[in-house]
């Protein structure tokens, strides 16, 4: 079994900045993709960004240049660095990971990721 556990989530003003963490325990992530989403109320799970093993890290375009992805291998640990936050940043945040070698087009899609935390929460104020 493969446990997430997802930290960081605050309340942070329009401009700010929040460092969000996923520790991963269980089976080993060395050849797995993990992925960060986030849901809004009223609105459907969207991808934010993933890093998959030897291709490397990709972003929704409605965070590239202000959110950074990162992984430590030898903690299990993912971190999504968040930056020029605004109120449409505000929602719940998710930690995913997969065992699978999901194919490129497939990382942005929830249901190709098989373990989810249990989320944390991002309010950004105006």
């Amino acid at each position: 079994q493969v446990l997430l556990v997802e930290s960081g989530g605050n309340v942070v003003q329009a401009g700010g900045s929040l460092r969000l963490s996923c520790a991963a325990s269980g089976r080993s992530f060395s050849s797995s993709v993990m992925g960060w989403f986030r849901q809004a109320p009223g609105k459907e799970r969207e991808f934010v960004a993933a890093i998959r093993d030897t291709t490397g890290t990709f972003y929704a375009d409605s965070v590239k240049g202000r959110f950074t992805m990162s992984r430590d291998y030898k903690e299990s640990m993912v971190t999504l660095e968040m930056n020029s936050l605004n109120a449409e940043d505000t929602a719940v945040y998710y930690c995913a990971a997969t065992n699978r070698r999901i194919i490129l087009s497939a990382l942005r899609t929830p249901s190709s990721y098989d373990y989810w935390g249990q989320g944390t929460q991002v309010t950004v104020s105006s």
